[in-house]
């Protein structure tokens, strides 16, 4: 009896051990992955750069170096609060998100509204930047504005971004199928790797889509071009088809599977980035 509980025991600590290890191998492969590309990845560099370093003083017994070093990372921690606020928020935010919220033909709709309220301003050349609210609440951006609260639609839109219209200048503020405020004020990115010929307007959809879970859309007043910001990539020059799947993509079909698997490929995905290359300016 001995040996078989010997054995039994082994076997129970084996698997306990390849559990753990599995567990963190996942956990570190998905936090590295939904870090990676954003402002914060110089950060993770370092501080895996940090971890090596003082395991390697540690190996060679280089005492005063491994002190120093293994000090360094309280103050790491601090570091890492306020440079990954942004993305925390967002992690804790998808993690809140992961009930059923509304039906697929209601997403359906709301999706093709807003294609449609696009489409007219690529057309028209009528410049726009429309943020849509997902489980991060944007109510200070939506304070800053003009509270409309109405129901979205192409003509709704298309009106409040006239050129001569009072609103028209700033960002509005979606939630599902209502528009909850125009010319608000979103900030501005402070990434340094974008081209300065970024416009203003551009640089504010990437701050939103850094600060939020929301997906922003632009349309250049000089070109009548769309484009879209999602996580803090900016994806430029995209059609109306183009546009109606990304909707899709982050709207509707998250919502056949709002598991936490579900939800953990949705933090692995990213939209497709296409490299800032110097354009002419889009305000």
């Amino acid at each position: 009896m001995d040996i078989l509980e010997n054995i039994w025991q082994g076997v129970t600590n084996y698997w306990r051990l390849v559990a753990e290890i599995s567990i963190l191998s996942v956990a570190i492969y998905y936090t590295l992955k939904f870090f990676r590309g954003t402002r914060g990845w110089p950060m993770v560099v370092a501080l895996l750069g940090l971890i090596g370093a003082t395991l390697l003083c540690a190996a060679l017994k280089l005492t005063v170096l491994s002190s120093l070093l293994t000090s360094l990372f309280g103050f790491s921690a601090v570091a890492v609060l306020v440079i990954f606020q942004p993305e925390l928020r967002r992690l804790l935010a998808g993690l809140g998100n992961l009930t059923f919220f509304a039906s697929l033909r209601e997403q359906r709709e709301n999706t093709e509204v807003i294609v449609q309220a696009v489409e007219r301003l690529s057309e028209a050349r009528i410049g726009a930047l429309i943020a849509i609210e997902q489980s991060t609440h944007l109510q200070d951006v939506v304070e800053s504005g003009i509270i409309v609260d109405c129901e979205a639609s192409p003509e709704m839109l298309e009106t409040i971004f006239f050129p001569n219209n009072a609103i028209h200048d700033g960002g509005v503020i979606i939630n599902e199928d209502r528009i909850l405020s125009a010319a608000c004020i979103f900030p501005l990115t402070r990434r340094q790797d974008i081209s300065k010929t970024i416009g203003t307007r551009h640089r504010a959809a990437i701050g939103m889509s850094e600060e939020s879970d929301s997906l922003v859309i632009v349309v250049s007043e000089e070109t009548g071009s769309i484009s879209t910001a999602y996580k803090g990539q900016l994806v430029r020059g995209i059609s109306q088809t183009k546009l109606r799947a990304t909707l899709t993509s982050v709207f509707v079909t998250p919502i056949r599977n709002r598991s936490f698997t579900g939800w953990i490929r949705s933090m692995k995905a990213k939209p497709e980035n296409i490299p800032l290359q110097p354009k002419a300016n889009h305000h």
